[in-house]
Formats: C-alpha cells, sequence, structure tokens
C-alpha cells in the first residue's frame, strides 16, 4: 500500500473540534475486468450472470474516509449504496476496510444521477455529516453528475477530481487535477468531495476484517421512506457495441498517403 500522501503526523493529534463524520455514497457496478456484453435486443448491457464490484473511483473514496479516521481526523464513517439487494455486498466490503456502519437504500430500478443525488441528500440531512467523498463518476454509465448535483441541491462547496487532501483547521484543502496541471482550492465544511485516481491506493480487505464486517450494522431503507420520485427522466433508445476498429493500410511513400487521404478518404 502506497505511503499517506495528505494527513501527516502533525494532524494525527487533531483537537477535538477539528474532528467530522463522513458519509461515503458507493456504486455496485460490472467489474472492471468484464467485458461487457450488450443484449440481442439492444435495450441495455446483460448483467445476467456477470461479475459485480465497487466502483473503483467510490473504492477510493471509502479508502480515504478510512485513513482520515484513523489519523483521528474523523470519527465515524457511514456507507450508503442505492441498488438491489446484492449491494449490501459493497457496502460489506467497504466495513471490512474499515468503516463503521452501512446503510442501503434498496430498490431493483435503475436510478439516474438527479434522483440519486436527491436520495444522496435526504440522507445526509438525516445523517448530518461534516464531510461527503464519492468517486468523481462510475464506470458504467461516466455520467460524472451525481457530486456535483449534490453539492448544488445541499449549497455545499465542492472540490472534484481530487488528487490529495489536507485538513487545515476548519478548512479542507483539495488539490484537484486540470487541463494545466493541478489546482489547489480551500473548502468550508461541510462539503462534497469527488476522488480521482491519484488520491490514493485502496487497502485489500483482510478475512479477520472480513469476519468482523459482518458483526457491524447495515441498515436497509426502502426509497419510499426518502419521498423522492426515482421516475427515469431519460429514454434509452438504443445500446450498441462500438463498431470493430479497422485494419490500417501501409503506403510505399508521402504522395501515396496524399493520395489516399484526398481521394479515399476525403479529408484533404
Amino acid at each position: 500500500m502506497r505511503a499517506r500522501k495528505g494527513f501527516g503526523d502533525k494532524q494525527a493529534s487533531s483537537e477535538k473540534g477539528d474532528i467530522m463524520k463522513i458519509l461515503v455514497p458507493v456504486k455496485r457496478v460490472i467489474d472492471y475486468n468484464v467485458k461487457v456484453r450488450v443484449r440481442s435486443d439492444e435495450t441495455g448491457v446483460d448483467l445476467a450472470n456477470v461479475k459485480m464490484s465497487m466502483n473503483p473511483f467510490d473504492e477510493i473514496a471509502t479508502e480515504e474516509a478510512i485513513r482520515l479516521k484513523e489519523v483521528g481526523i474523523a470519527t465515524e464513517v457511514v456507507v450508503v449504496s442505492i441498488g438491489p439487494e446484492k449491494a449490501q455486498d459493497q457496502i460489506r466490503q467497504s466495513l471490512a476496510m474499515g468503516a463503521d456502519r452501512g446503510l442501503l437504500i434498496k430498490t431493483d430500478e435503475m436510478v439516474e444521477p438527479l434522483a440519486v443525488a436527491k436520495l444522496l441528500k435526504a440522507v445526509v440531512e438525516e445523517e448530518k455529516p461534516d464531510l461527503v467523498i464519492l468517486g468523481k463518476q462510475a464506470i458504467d454509465d461516466d455520467s460524472n453528475q451525481t457530486g456535483q448535483m449534490l453539492a448544488a441541491l445541499l449549497g455545499w462547496g465542492q472540490g472534484t477530481f481530487a488528487s490529495k487532501l489536507e485538513k487545515d483547521g476548519d478548512a479542507l484543502k483539495v488539490t484537484r487535477e486540470i487541463d494545466g496541471g493541478l489546482q489547489t482550492i480551500a473548502l468550508k465544511l461541510p462539503a462534497i468531495v469527488t476522488t480521482d485516481l491519484r488520491l490514493n491506493e485502496p487497502r485489500y480487505a483482510t478475512l479477520p476484517n472480513i469476519m468482523k464486517a459482518k458483526k457491524k450494522p447495515l441498515e436497509i431503507k426502502a426509497v419510499d421512506a426518502y419521498g423522492v420520485d426515482i421516475a427515469p427522466r431519460l429514454e434509452i433508445l438504443k445500446v450498441t457495441e462500438p463498431p470493430t476498429r479497422q485494419a490500417g493500410v501501409k503506403v510505399d511513400t508521402v504522395a501515396d498517403l496524399i493520395g489516399k487521404l484526398k481521394n479515399e478518404v476525403g479529408v484533404l
């Protein structure tokens, strides 16, 4: 496991007023090692008998929250997931990594980012965390919307694409990746942070911790308990696989290349 990137020893003795509660939303997605197959009727992705796992960016968010707790900055890490009953597996994985308790908002319906953000807003109002850390995007739909929508609904500050976090008094310094390099911003808590790949390297859950996770509290609630309408606002017309990449062509001279670009491809 990589060395700590953001929190030093001097922060391990945080004052009592600096400690906080962290909420980590996680999503159940197709494992990144699995080749995705489209259904024969082109209505969506085939999920039958497919290995599922925690969204990798959410796994990074979980790791960061646990590290915050280990250095004494956070007091409690609560993990929440929205999905089918089997999403308990991903919550249990977070608990085995070191989270304290879990919450599953059970639904078998496909939930769009806006509905997810509204449900998370209700959870935040109930749990009252000081910080929400989640992945910048899910690898199944690549929407990259939930964190930003949640921040807007709550009226909280946000630090997206975080590659480093540092607690500085009452503020949270977030180093984020932008087109021109790195940008560091200071957020007043409570705040929303979305994680990027370079933030940390998640730990593997040990067998003893996996066994302990089975005894940690995991609450299951229905969507109706939060009064949020999750009816889809978008309609998927068709899902198709990307076209097969065509083989390249070798040319002998620059003149041949220009001729093909001009006469066959039509780009000149």
